[in-house]
């Protein structure tokens, strides 16, 4: 019985110690700034602005934006942006419906379509879109703790973009899967970045397991909000099928299309 009772003792004072220790490591983490998040927003159909999670408030403290907050009925604005890591033709489709329109966006691109397609960086320069840095590789940021290494890696697409396209990103930052820290953020406002999360986006991504087109346009219009950031992936056929007749609706509802400096203006 005082066997049994010792063991019991020794069992409980070491899940206690244990607890303690993984609470006090969790607070530290949390104070370092370390802890990871997976980007995403609260969304609804109601075409109102989806509220910031309460977990990111801080991210306006170190140059994060996911919305025009000053968007106003009186001038409505969305911003498109893509986040293209690969040409698979539905890019160039992609391009051919926004110059149609004389809808301009930004493009979050990676590397590999650089080093690849330099020609389509040069065209979406020439048509008024921004290059922005989605970073070289495509890593999960999030396991980047040392400055200098999170600034060689955005640092790596620059000098990419200017010995093949001489083309300089703008100074937008879009994190690889919605994934940062704390200290992310602070690495990518240090190097002179805005990082720029977004207030919708869906299941487009996945080249063999393409939405619906007619569901994809529907979810993307149910979900209109004034001010807007939409992330769209480029190489998603969806995409390419239903961006013309998605632009048409949001013009007639009387929808602009607005830059990222414009965004980090007025929000």
């Amino acid at each position: 019985m005082k066997l049994t009772q010792t063991v019991a003792a020794l069992l409980t004072a070491l899940i206690v110690s244990t607890s303690g220790q993984a609470i006090e490591a969790n607070l530290q983490s949390t104070a370092n700034g370390a802890d990871s998040f997976g980007w995403y927003c609260k969304n609804n159909d109601a075409h109102q602005p989806p509220v910031l999670p309460s977990e990111f408030s801080f991210i306006g403290d170190y140059g994060g934006y996911y919305l025009d907050t000053d968007a106003t009925e009186d001038d409505r604005v969305i911003y498109l942006t893509f986040d293209a890591g690969y040409e698979n033709g539905n890019i160039t489709k992609i391009l051919d419906v926004l110059a149609a329109h004389g809808a301009t966006g930004a493009f979050f691109v990676l590397g590999n379509l650089v080093k690849r397609n330099p020609e389509l960086i040069q065209r979406m320069v020439a048509e008024g879109h921004l290059i922005c840095n989605h970073t070289n590789r495509h890593p999960d940021m999030t396991k980047v703790t040392d400055y200098q290494a999170f600034r060689e890696e955005l640092e790596a697409l620059n000098v990419i973009l200017k010995d093949c396209c001489d083309v300089e990103a703008a100074p937008f930052y879009r994190p690889p899967e919605g994934k940062f820290t704390r200290e992310n953020l602070k690495f990518a406002s240090d190097c002179g970045y805005k990082t720029i999360f977004w207030s919708f986006a869906y299941a487009d991504w996945d080249n063999e397991k393409q939405p619906d087109p007619e569901k994809a346009l529907k979810k993307l219009l149910d979900h209109t909000h004034n001010g807007e950031v939409l992330l769209l992936h480029p190489t998603s056929a969806t995409n390419a099928a239903i961006l013309d007749e998605y632009l048409t609706s949001l013009e007639k509802d009387g929808y602009r299309f607005g830059t990222l400096y414009e965004l980090i203006e007025t929000s």
